[in-house]
């Protein structure tokens, strides 16, 4: 972990939405088209299997933004994007992506399309991800580049964007 001196209060990613909401858009999104425009199902039945995987990925998922949150709560930085980072966590998870929370939220957001029968959802997590890269993480790669200098640019170069 490295600390900085404290941001001044302005001081954040500029990320164009919150990232939960970008993925609960796109899950409803396409919720709602498979539901009252399209009528679309998944090729495959709700089965007990199916249900387990669901929330296999669901769970795992939230597992993982939870560590990664605990992370920066413990380090004193802020968990939300839209606030000042005060810390540069690399440890647990972040040894191995530069945006667990982010893996985390696309699994549940797969387990939730896949409990919901949504193959709209499905499909749209592709433009969901591209969002999230272009609107989210490379505004905060930029930030944190500017915060955090070297330390940072080192540990980019290190550990890969997504896994």
């Amino acid at each position: 972990m490295i600390q900085t001196p404290p941001p001044a209060p302005d001081a954040h990613a500029g990320v164009i939405a919150p990232p939960p909401l970008i993925y609960f858009g796109f899950l409803l999104l396409g919720w709602v088209l498979d539901t009252y425009v399209l009528h679309l199902s998944m090729p495959f039945e709700l089965t007990f299997p199916v249900k387990v995987i669901a929330v296999v990925l669901i769970v795992a998922g939230l597992g993982l933004e939870m560590w990664a949150g605990g992370l920066f709560k413990k380090a004193g930085t802020n968990v939300v994007p839209w606030s000042p980072s005060t810390a540069l966590v690399a440890t647990g998870p972040y040894r191995f992506s530069r945006n667990p929370m982010y893996v985390g939220f696309t699994l549940v957001y797969l387990g939730l399309a896949l409990g919901l029968q949504s193959p709209s959802a499905m499909i749209l997590l592709l433009p969901c991800l591209a969002l999230i890269t272009w609107g989210v993480i490379q505004r905060e790669e930029r930030y944190l580049a500017a915060r955090f200098g070297q330390p940072y640019l080192d540990y980019k170069e290190r550990v890969r964007r997504w896994l």
